[in-house]
């Protein structure tokens, strides 16, 4: 009986909670707003970390080694993944095909940069590229219209620099030597971009991807970095020469087994014939991120601030409403409620706020993950998905929910107080 008594009573004090918040509608609506506006900058701020750093990770997915030059991990990585900086020496040709010969590999992609197009990197490689190359969540490269290119001078663009500068299959591009903001155009050897890569999220869309020959083709005339004074050789008669590639940049590795990945690994810097490094690209990419954790904590600072703003703005609500509804807390005394059922009463309020607004918020952001993705990939290439919270997201709802609580508390014992002293007097 006394339990069926306690649970009539809590039954009641959850309607009048929700009728007396039902009344209070418009001004409640705009805490729960706020709470949702808090929910969706915390939340989506935190799905939005999880993920770049997932596509920043996955950047080059698949790939077991990363092989360059001797020098340092994360540089070998920028310039090799990124294509950002430049490589101090490249690694033999020889040392290229000796890797590739290997039983344990499966694949290799071979890369060969150090031109640009209009600020963009040129990178040569072959055929594998397009048929191995991984990226965000195991994805194969696709295209967005054209082929992969078949002949020397036929080049193939990324999302990014094909909307940017307006290119489509069939276009005139003319290379330049060098990346920095001193370049020499190669100008007597033109290229035709016959294939457009879809948007990846990747840095795939921010490049250029030719044929090691045409990479060696455009050069056959170049010594030193700068071309040959008196000597000027034709795009058609450059078919005429050994347009085999002496040097790479980097290579990708792909093997039959990833046991046997620090096995390679130890072979390739072993190697007494040239100085390599064989890094596995994923403990790299991981200490990379790790370098940009500041600007993480800064924006979960301030998604912080904000969630802790619309909780202030929830209690101050509540607070101010309580003269409002002095004369209602004291009728629910003289018919017998007690000063712990007040208490009950402004929490569970409180409560619904904070829930009916975390479920708002999550509503919305999900929609506009939903509406927004294809869109933010296509045009700023960020790659944003749906999926279940993480273990962090369940962490911050959780927190949220706790702090709504916490919050409504104050105005809660602030109502008990009131209701021992008042009573239905004309200054009620």
């Amino acid at each position: 009986m006394v339990e069926d008594e306690a649970l009539l009573r809590l039954r009641a004090l959850l309607r009048l909670a929700l009728q007396s918040a039902w009344n209070r509608r418009f001004t409640l609506f705009l805490v729960l707003l706020s709470i949702a506006l808090s929910t969706i900058l915390l939340v989506g701020l935190e799905r939005v970390r999880g993920q770049a750093r997932s596509s920043f990770v996955q950047a080059i997915a698949g790939t077991d080694l990363v092989v360059g030059a001797r020098g340092s991990s994360i540089q070998l990585i920028l310039y090799a993944v990124f294509h950002l900086g430049g490589a101090t020496n490249n690694m033999g040709y020889d040392s290229y095909k000796a890797i590739a010969a290997d039983p344990k590999v499966a694949w290799t992609i071979p890369l060969s940069m150090g031109d640009s197009h209009k600020g963009y990197p040129v990178v040569g490689t072959d055929g594998n590229f397009f048929i191995y190359f991984r990226h965000r969540r195991d994805s194969a490269l696709a295209l967005s219209s054209g082929r992969v290119f078949g002949d020397i001078f036929e080049a193939v663009v990324g999302s990014e620099v094909a909307q940017r500068l307006g290119y489509k299959t069939g276009d005139s591009i003319l290379l330049s030597h060098g990346s920095g903001e001193v370049t020499v155009l190669h100008g007597d050897k033109p290229f035709t971009v016959v294939g457009v890569l879809a948007p990846t999220g990747s840095p795939v869309d921010r490049s250029i991807y030719v044929t090691l020959e045409s990479m060696e083709a455009i050069h056959v005339d170049w010594r030193g970095g700068a071309p040959i004074r008196g000597f000027n050789v034709s795009a058609d008669d450059v078919r005429k020469f050994n347009l085999e590639p002496k040097a790479i940049t980097a290579l990708l590795v792909g093997l039959q087994n990833r046991r046997m990945v620090f096995n390679l690994q130890r072979e390739i810097q072993d190697n007494r014939t040239e100085a390599l490094s064989a890094v596995m690209p994923g403990v790299a990419l991981d200490q990379l991120w790790g370098l940009l954790g500041n600007w993480e904590k800064a924006l979960l600072l301030v998604s912080l601030l904000v969630t802790f703003t619309g909780l202030a703005g929830l209690s101050s609500t509540i607070l101010a409403g309580l003269g409002e509804r002095r004369r209602e807390l004291a009728i629910l005394r003289s018919t017998g409620a007690a000063p712990r059922d007040i208490v009950c009463l402004l929490a569970f309020e409180g409560l619904f706020l904070t829930l009916g607004g975390l479920l708002l918020g999550l509503l919305v952001l999900t929609v506009a993950i939903w509406a927004l993705a294809p869109f933010l990939l296509n045009s700023y290439g960020v790659a944003l998905y749906l999926s279940a919270p993480t273990a962090r997201e369940w962490a911050i709802l959780g927190g949220i929910i706790l702090l709504g609580s916490l919050t409504s508390l104050i105005p809660a014992f602030r109502a008990y107080f009131m209701s021992l002293s008042d009573g239905l007097g004309p200054s009620n």
